[in-house]
């Protein structure tokens, strides 16, 4: 049965009357194939270009994007809170735009050419066009403005992944199936950045000139403090200052004076009762304006007991919670094994704090050759001098380092030799000893023979 005229009349007709209109040539299929593959090439851009933009940009820096109220921001964040879901939508999208240009460009090249070589050159072209345009520069560019990139393209982003939800649930689930059977985790689920890849950016930072090697240090510093404890810090036993309980107010001031200290520990019968801790402010308070008989108890405020083990950034919050600038280190049968004061832990962080006439912890005399205190901690010897002393449960500082390789008391003058370094005893009081002298020798030094050594012992 034909069209009516009426039908006819208003251009209602057989599929041949719109070629009539449009003549389906082989230049008219060209020209509309390599429009659509120009388009191809910018969603491939685009694509491309979301994925470095949306998984450079660091979860904080979004969250500050929205506090500030920065628009597109708010949909920046609803698109990172599934990085899964985000990566496949850019992964399906991107594919599905590929393989479309490849489909297209090969039945382009079919027309003027056999089927073997549309494929081949198919395959060459739309490769070198996608590397070009739709990963390289738009990869690059997302690099060089991440920020602003994502800003742009998430609410496009966003409206990708409705348009191709159906696909992304699907892939979504079978990803994760994948998972879970091979035991495998996603990369973007993992924390964004981890603590040794901050320690390698601040050191690459120095080598760059970005920061300081003061700063160098006292960030890694701040990244060794929640793994030191309370007795690598703390100030020994022995040398403690501290005034018996039955002492009176101006014995108190005396000892505070002559041992040039604010504040000292309070015992009771030994070192092993402590009962708290006066200030040098307090006791002039009380010696000048106190109505009391005075006794030393009415000016001692409570302390802290803190294991030998304990970390030095609890033993901080704890310090800071209870207002307290000295607390008393025991081990475990419950002896004084030192005390800590806010300053010793400072010092963790910004390095020594000299006062008066006290000792620096190294005295350089050569590059080769420097002076150290017994009580410096091993690990500080290591990091200053670029050694690898051995750091025992027995030991903490370069003093009872010297006492364990010897294993006796040592005398002024006595020699030791560990991996290429050589340790003399230069000042011992009683059985402590005070310093040494650390000679550091090199390769050269170490293959010298023993007649080489001699003959330059004796010139």
């Amino acid at each position: 049965m034909g069209l009516s005229p009426t039908a006819s009349a208003a251009g209602v007709g057989y599929p041949a009357q719109i070629a009539d209109i449009v003549p389906v040539t082989d230049s008219t299929v060209t020209i509309a194939g390599s429009i659509a593959i120009l388009v191809l090439i910018g969603l491939s851009a685009f694509f491309s270009s979301s994925e470095i933009a949306m998984f450079s940009l660091a979860k904080h820096r979004v969250e500050a994007l929205v506090e500030d109220g920065v628009p597109e921001a708010e949909a920046v964040r609803e698109l990172k809170s599934d990085p899964h879901r985000l990566l496949i939508t850019i992964l399906v999208g991107n594919n599905i735009v590929n393989i479309a240009m490849s489909s297209i460009a090969t039945g382009l090249f079919a027309i003027y050419m056999s089927q073997g070589r549309a494929v081949l050159a198919a395959t060459f072209g739309i490769t070198t066009l996608v590397l070009l345009f739709g990963e390289s520069a738009p990869k690059s560019y997302a690099v060089e403005n991440t920020e602003s990139w994502a800003l742009r393209i998430a609410r496009p982003l966003r409206y990708s992944e409705l348009v191709l939800m159906p696909l992304v649930i699907v892939f979504d689930y079978l990803t994760r199936i994948i998972n879970r059977v091979t035991g495998g985790r996603s990369a973007i689920e993992t924390t964004y950045v981890t603590r040794d890849e901050i320690q390698n950016m601040i050191q690459t930072g120095e080598r760059e000139g970005v920061i300081e090697e003061e700063e160098r240090e006292m960030l890694q510093r701040i990244f060794r403090f929640n793994r030191t404890i309370a007795k690598e810090v703390m100030t020994p036993r022995l040398d403690m200052t501290a005034v018996p309980k039955d002492a009176d107010i101006d014995e108190a001031i005396e000892t505070c004076v002559q041992s040039d200290h604010e504040r000292i520990p309070v015992y009771e019968g030994n070192l092993d009762n402590i009962i708290g801790v006066v200030t040098l402010r307090d006791l002039i308070r009380e010696q000048h304006y106190g109505e009391g008989d005075g006794d030393l108890t009415d000016v001692v405020q409570p302390t802290l007991h803190v294991p030998e083990s304990k970390n030095v950034d609890e033993l901080l919050e704890e310090i800071q919670e209870n207002r307290m600038r000295m607390v008393i280190v025991i081990d475990e049968f419950g002896t004084t094994e030192g005390l800590i004061t806010l300053e010793d832990m400072v010092e963790e962080i910004v390095g020594d704090i000299l006062e008066g006439d006290e000792e620096e912890p190294f005295e350089f005399l050569d590059d080769d050759v420097v002076i150290v205190r017994g009580e410096v901690n091993i690990d500080e010897v290591n990091e200053v001098l670029d050694l690898d002393l051995p750091e025992g449960e027995e030991f903490e500082t370069l003093a009872g380092f010297v006492f364990n390789r010897a294993g006796r008391l040592v005398e002024e003058g006595e020699t030791i030799d560990y991996d290429g370094v050589t340790i003399r005893i230069e000042q011992v009081d009683n059985t402590r000893i005070m310093s040494a002298r650390i000679t550091i020798h090199d390769e050269e030094d170490d293959e010298a023979t023993p007649e080489e050594a001699e003959a330059e012992a004796e010139g």
